[in-house]
C-alpha cells in the first residue's frame, strides 16, 4: 500500500531530529513507501465546496541542518490525500480550531489523523474532566472568590491557563503566596478564558509520566523529571526525560479512557499522570515518540501507521 499522505504542520527548519514526532512520524511512514507532501496550516483555503492548499512533495531526512527536502509548490485539492496528518503545535486557539472546520470538509475518502471534529471536541485540559474519577481536586472558572476558597480547601494548588500548552503560563502556589490576586488579574487581563486550578500533586517531584495511546490501546510511556527548583516537568522548559514502567494505575487509566479515544477516531494521544492521576489528554499534536523508542526499542510511530493504514483500508469499497 502507496499512500498520499499531507502533514499540516509548522515549518520544517526547526525540527529537532532527535525529539520530534512528527519527523518520527514522517521518516517512518516513507520507509512503507508513503509519498509525502507538507503544507502550512496557514496555506489552507476553503472555496466552493472545495479545501485545497499549496503542497510541496517533501523527503524527510535525519540531517539536523536539512531535516527535510521540499519541492516546488502546487496548489492541490485536499480531497485528493489518502491521509492528511494534522500535526502543528499548539496553542489550540481559533486559529486551530478553524482548521479543524475546515478538514472537516473533506470526503470520507479521505482520513484525517487525528479526527478534526473530535480534536475540536476535545482540548487537552477539557476532555480530561470527563474522567473525574482519574483527575486530581480540579476546578475550572474565572471567579477569585472561587478560587481563593478552592486553595484553603487544598492549600497547595496549581494555576494554570485553561487553552495553554508547553507549561507556558504553569503556576505553583503555596497557601501563605501572596500572588494568587496578582496573578489572577493578569490572567483576566490577557484572556477572556477562565483558568484551570488543581490541587498540587507532591508527585510530580517524581516525574510526570507521558504515556502513548495507538487507537486506544497503551504502547509504553516516557517520565518527565522536573527540573531542581521548577514545577514543571515540560522538557523544553528544563524536564529530563527518563525511562519508566507502567503501573497497575496507568493501565486501569488507559483501560478507561482508551475505549472512547478509538471510538472517536483519535489514532495517536499522549496522556500526561502524575502519581495516581490522570491530569492531561493530548490529541492536538503529541509527543513522545522518539523518546520511547530511546528507552524501550518501541517504534510507535510504526504502531500509529499499522493503525492509519487499517483504517484506511476500511474507508475502501468493498
Amino acid at each position: 500500500m502507496s499512500l498520499a499522505v499531507a502533514f499540516q504542520m509548522d515549518p520544517v527548519e526547526p525540527i529537532d531530529i532527535n525529539a520530534d514526532s512528527t519527523f518520527a512520524l514522517a521518516i517512518e511512514a516513507q520507509r512503507r513507501g508513503h509519498g509525502l507532501y507538507h503544507y502550512l496550516p496557514q496555506d489552507l483555503t476553503y472555496c466552493d465546496d472545495r479545501v485545497y492548499a499549496a503542497l510541496r512533495p517533501a523527503v524527510f531526512q535525519r540531517e539536523a541542518d536539512r531535516p527535510a527536502t521540499l519541492g516546488t509548490p502546487e496548489t492541490l485539492d485536499l480531497a485528493g490525500m489518502d491521509v492528511v496528518m494534522m500535526r502543528q503545535d499548539p496553542p489550540f486557539d481559533m486559529t486551530y480550531i478553524t482548521a479543524t472546520h475546515l478538514l472537516e470538509h473533506l470526503p470520507p475518502s479521505t482520513l484525517v489523523v487525528n479526527n478534526p471534529a473530535e480534536v475540536r471536541n476535545a482540548p487537552e485540559k477539557l476532555f480530561v474532566t470527563h474522567f473525574p474519577e482519574l483527575m486530581p481536586p480540579t476546578m475550572i472558572t474565572r471567579s477569585k472568590t472561587e478560587v481563593e476558597a478552592f486553595r484553603r480547601k487544598h492549600r497547595d494548588i496549581i494555576v494554570k491557563p485553561l487553552f495553554g500548552n508547553g507549561g507556558a503560563g504553569v503556576f505553583h502556589l503555596k497557601e501563605d503566596d501572596e500572588n494568587l490576586n496578582s496573578l489572577l488579574e493578569l490572567f483576566t487581563q490577557i484572556s477572556r478564558e477562565p483558568v484551570m486550578v488543581q490541587k498540587y500533586l507532591p508527585d510530580i517531584r517524581k516525574g510526570d509520566k507521558r504515556i502513548i495511546l495507538v487507537d486506544g490501546q497503551p504502547v509504553g510511556a516516557i517520565n518527565r523529571v522536573p527540573a531542581e527548583g521548577e514545577a514543571r516537568s515540560n522538557l523544553h522548559v528544563g524536564g529530563k526525560a527518563v525511562a519508566v514502567k507502567m503501573s497497575e494505575r496507568d493501565r486501569e487509566i488507559c483501560n478507561t479512557i482508551g475505549p472512547l479515544l478509538k471510538e472517536r477516531g483519535l489514532i495517536f494521544v499522549g496522556i500526561d499522570v502524575i502519581g495516581d492521576y490522570l491530569t492531561e489528554i493530548n490529541v492536538t499534536s503529541p509527543t513522545g515518540l522518539q523518546e520511547l523508542e530511546r528507552f524501550d526499542d518501541v517504534n510507535a510511530a510504526g504502531l500509529i501507521w499499522d493503525a492509519i493504514e487499517s483504517r484506511f483500508q476500511n474507508l475502501l469499497p468493498e
